[in-house]
């Protein structure tokens, strides 16, 4: 498996595992919590057939990356991504982001700006500002991340199970749109992330991301869905129309955080369209 090697944990490389596959105009997907680049199977079929280089890869502290305990913030995420683009030589690239994934595109834009991105797209986004402060009042009071962290604490496995169901909302969607097994799978992914991630990461979804997106000087997509349970849509994605100059926003109608997964066609739909008018 191909990786870069982003720094050094005592007497251990940190790497970074990725993938490459395709020709054409590259896209890089960067995954969410607690999941992986395999995560975005049902857009990198499609992005391939339409003729584009498709990179994933995994955050560090995920899927087949090192665990390390260190550089769990974003200006450190944003920093192992750029590493890969310099590695890959990209430019001219479209950064698509879900969840998590849309903090690396954003502080990437903020911090490096957009000399070889020519679009961004964000899923399930992040941004602006999650925590709930006297200047941003439609963010999430603080004692609800508390909570999440006291819980992973309290028992990683039982956590991700109650996370995962409200990622899919299983209880309206399960059977449907999102089986056991692909339920499963994802807590399978899940639980052999690294432990100090899993708890490091909670803090990170707290990142305020409202001086980088004035930054953004190119097109870009939102996708979200508006039955989000963990970044609800007017808490996060109703709010950047009015925070990035040139963005277009798709709601997907009954869609749970995983959009990606459940609604793959309304996805797919928004998402190609937006990427080949290069």
């Amino acid at each position: 498996m191909p990786y870069i090697t982003v720094g050094a944990e005592n007497s251990a490389d940190i790497k970074i595992h990725y993938e490459d596959h395709g020709s054409g105009r590259p896209v890089v997907l960067i995954h969410g919590y607690p999941l992986n680049g395999n995560s975005w199977e049902r857009q990198e079929r499609v992005l391939l057939a339409a003729g584009h280089r498709v990179i994933t890869y995994d955050r560090r502290g995920f899927g087949s990356s090192s665990q390390p305990t260190t550089g769990y913030d974003y200006d450190t995420f944003a920093a192992d991504l750029n590493a890969l683009l310099d590695h890959l030589r990209l430019d001219e690239v479209a950064l698509v982001g879900f969840s998590m994934g849309t903090g690396e595109v954003v502080r990437y834009l903020g911090t490096y700006g957009s000399a070889r991105v020519r679009k961004g797209a964000l899923l399930g986004a992040i941004p602006p500002f999650l925590l709930k402060t006297d200047d941003n009042p439609e963010g999430v009071d603080g004692q609800v991340f508390e909570g999440i962290k006291a819980a992973i604490v309290a028992d990683r496995y039982a956590y991700f199970k109650d996370f995962l169901d409200n990622f899919y909302n299983v209880d309206v969607l399960g059977g449907t749109r999102i089986s056991d097994q692909a339920w499963q799978a994802s807590f399978n992914v899940a639980v052999g992330a690294s432990p100090y991630a899993t708890y490091a990461c909670v803090g990170t979804w707290l990142t305020d991301f409202r001086a980088d997106l004035p930054e953004i000087d190119i097109p870009m997509l939102v996708i979200h869905g508006t039955e989000d349970r963990i970044l609800p849509f007017n808490a996060t994605a109703a709010r950047l129309s009015a925070l990035v100059k040139d963005i277009k926003v798709v709601s997907v109608e009954g869609g749970p955080h995983n959009i990606a997964w459940t609604h793959p066609d309304e996805v797919n739909d928004a998402l190609l369209p937006f990427l080949a008018d290069w």
